[in-house]
């Protein structure tokens, strides 16, 4: 199990009900991903978790020509983690999305995470969080581009489907490419690192 690390993707205030790009029903995988991450400290396995930190101005806000509305500023209540995600004390949060000129969708694009993980002996991740179609999707390919063996937890997972269809796409896709989907239940009981 030591060489498995848990990878919540951006759940934050602006992707759940309530914030400025929703996901719909983004806040409901938040009691899932908390018994996950109980299941990853009681077994020793580290836990990453992603989020979006942008500037004001950034070029994916519609004002500057981008495709969404203000989201996840920088020290705004938005661009906080959900307030019933309970975080252990050791996690290890990974910021994107910080360069006014930049768009970044995946948690390893433009941050330490991969080399991070290399350095842990990190060989294998699981991923949760928000938004299937994108931000999931995106660390995802990235994972396996950084020689990573990759499982995307289907129920645990949340998408914004911009158009009808956009999740089961980007799950087929990544499939397609390599990432094993699977339910939480199937790393709900880890063995503990040995």
């Amino acid at each position: 199990m030591s060489d498995t690390a848990l990878i919540i993707v951006d759940l934050q205030n602006d992707f759940c009900p309530g914030g400025t790009l929703a996901v719909p029903e983004g806040d409901a995988i938040v009691p899932l991903v908390n018994r996950l991450m109980a299941s990853f400290t009681a077994a020793g396995g580290p836990i990453y978790a992603t989020r979006d930190w942008h500037p004001a101005g950034h070029i994916s806000f519609q004002a500057q020509g981008g495709p969404w509305p203000p989201h996840c500023v920088q020290d705004t209540d938005g661009a906080r983690f959900h307030p019933g995600l309970a975080l252990p004390d050791d996690v290890v949060i990974i910021t994107k999305g910080t360069r006014t000129d930049k768009d970044a969708y995946s948690g390893f694009d433009e941050t330490p995470l991969a080399g991070w993980l290399a350095a842990a002996g990190i060989g294998k991740i699981i991923v949760c969080g928000l938004a299937t179609d994108y931000c999931v999707r995106a660390t995802a390919l990235d994972g396996l581009a950084a020689g990573l063996e990759v499982t995307v937890l289907t129920d645990a997972v949340r998408g914004v489907e911009v158009n009808p269809g956009d999740s089961a796409a980007a799950l087929t896709e990544i499939e397609r490419a390599g990432v094993r989907l699977a339910e939480s239940a199937s790393v709900d009981q880890l063995p503990p690192t040995g």
